[in-house]
């Protein structure tokens, strides 16, 4: 993996004006719209940004769907698992995958569960065919040759100046170590879910525990000198929740996960994490099975035709990835990048979810399984596990905390379910902050498109304010815009530019290099 300090910037080659599709939703054919850019590389900071944003990759293409004016608006959604507690249905799911597992029980009943983010429309319906007519022949190795040359530049140029402000850098460190705010710093830092949550209160409680507890007052009016005396002279209520009862409290997502198995029990299940990377032993050695998993799932699930689900589309949509492989370290175990996470049952492989993970949540990107265990609700089980991850990388990495399940679409029913997952929020489509749903949700069923902000001067604090700093890298050079467009005399060349810059935000756009040629 890359180290820390060595990172190349991200290079990308925005497509200016907007695509329009055959919508994957409601079937309009061309009422899709979308923005979108090819990411040669990408540093997993600037995806994380750029998702915050309302981007979205599907392979190496990265697109934003033109929220006002798309048919079926798609709001990125992100769930909060340290504050996720499973639903009734959710343990049924898992419930359901101990019993098969520990006795081969099969429970075929009810096997609709929709799967997170299986549908290929769920990135962008027509990206093969987009993607196809894009040929895009750029080199990668050549670009990265001639950034190497553009970047050892940069760095004689740096080395000047640097004694100049070695002063300045000390002051400032004084400055943080004495707790005095410094102006010339921006530290950016996720914000740490779970403050408002007072765990001290218990969970809710059921309504059979309720009956309980009122049965309980009623003896004890009639038998006040009873077996409840001790409570009245200890001035306690009867409690619905005794402390020796193990069971009336409730299990937690991992209690309910990795539950023991008996000795004997009928199958094995294992999750392996695998990096997207045909350099690494285990994804190349699995390869070939989860290419023969995924055309069986696309011809059963999508009955897509065998020349549309070939080795090639499947590399291209689900190996290939513009995310640099980062092992900071302060940073997870496995390290940031992409990653195939495989269901191992039985020495074969069921199901594969492909996911990001970036410096502030794991990013469900796709997810296909073998048809022949859809009786597992696959798609529930494998997001709910996706969830007891994020966890698991929260307690190394603390700013890691949240898991994103790509877009809610309100207007499409099949897409709903992802607002299941409590507590989750919306991201507002024009200020780009993040909303509970339970907010949003009056709001869209009355008008597809809702700017969740209540806040009506609220403005997008991260949009291009100066786009003459936009990086651009032309003829082996990098240089801001406003050195770029001296060279330049055709006027579509700014407005594409421009385009770009509010979509991306400032940040990114200081950060990644625009590609010009």
């Amino acid at each position: 993996m890359a180290s820390w300090t060595s990172l190349s910037p991200s290079i990308v080659e925005y497509f200016e004006g907007e695509d329009f599709y055959r919508c994957g939703y409601c079937k309009n054919e061309s009422g899709s719209r979308s923005n979108g850019m090819w990411a040669h590389s990408m540093t997993v900071q600037d995806y994380q940004d750029l998702i915050d944003r309302g981007w979205r990759r599907s392979g190496k293409y990265v697109y934003k769907p033109v929220m006002n004016q798309t048919c079926c608006p798609q709001y990125t959604i992100r769930c909060r698992p340290l504050q996720f507690q499973p639903s009734k249905s959710h343990k049924k799911v898992l419930k359901k995958m101990l019993k098969f597992l520990a006795k081969g029980e099969i429970f075929r009943r009810n096997c609709e569960d929709e799967p997170m983010d299986s549908t290929m429309e769920d990135t962008v319906a027509g990206d093969f065919a987009l993607i196809n007519k894009l040929d895009i022949k750029c080199d990668l190795k050549t670009l990265s040759s001639d950034l190497k040359e553009s970047l050892e530049s940069e760095e004689k140029k740096k080395e000047k100046s640097s004694k100049r402000e070695e002063s300045h850098s000390q002051a400032i460190e004084e400055k943080l170590g004495s707790g005095e705010p410094s102006h010339s710093i921006k530290v950016h830092m996720a914000p740490k879910p779970g403050k408002g949550a007072d765990l001290s209160k218990p969970p809710c409680r059921k309504a059979k525990e309720i009956r309980k507890e009122r049965k309980m007052l009623k003896l004890m009016q009639q038998n006040p000198a009873g077996e409840f005396e001790g409570f009245q002279a200890q001035g306690q209520a009867p409690s619905a929740f005794p402390p020796k009862t193990k069971s009336n409290h409730p299990k937690s997502l991992e209690d309910l996960i990795f539950e023991s198995l008996p000795e004997n029990a009928s199958h094995k299940l294992e999750v392996r994490l695998v990096p997207v990377s045909f350099e690494d032993p285990e994804f190349k050695s699995s390869f070939s099975q989860s290419f023969s998993l995924y055309v069986k799932y696309q011809m059963a699930i999508h009955q897509d035709p065998p020349d549309e689900c070939g080795k090639t589309e499947f590399t291209r949509f689900l190996c290939s990835s513009p995310l640099e492989a980062e092992n900071p370290p302060n940073g997870p175990e496995c390290g940031y990048g992409s990653f195939h996470q495989q269901y191992w049952l039985d020495g074969k492989i069921i199901a594969v979810g492909v996911i990001d993970i970036l410096p502030y949540c794991v990013s469900s990107v796709y997810l296909y399984y073998d048809p022949d265990y859809s009786f597992l609700s696959l798609g529930v089980y494998s997001a709910l596990r996706e969830i007891a991850f994020t966890r698991q990388l929260h307690e190394k990495t603390s700013q890691l905390s949240y898991y994103y399940m790509g877009f809610y679409i309100h207007s499409c029913p099949k897409m709903k379910y992802k607002g299941q997952y409590r507590p989750s929020d919306l991201l507002c489509p024009e200020t780009y902050v993040w909303v509970p749903i339970e907010q949003c949700l009056p709001p869209l069923e009355n008008t597809r498109y809702c700017r969740f902000n209540q806040d009506p001067e609220a403005v997008d604090q991260g949009r291009s304010k100066e786009p003459d700093r936009v990086r651009v890298f032309y003829k082996k050079a990098i240089m801001p815009y406003g050195v770029y467009k001296k060279y330049q005399k055709d006027p579509s060349e700014e407005a594409a530019v421009l385009q770009y810059a509010s979509l991306v935000g400032q940040a990114c756009s200081e950060r990644m290099l625009l590609f010009r040629s």
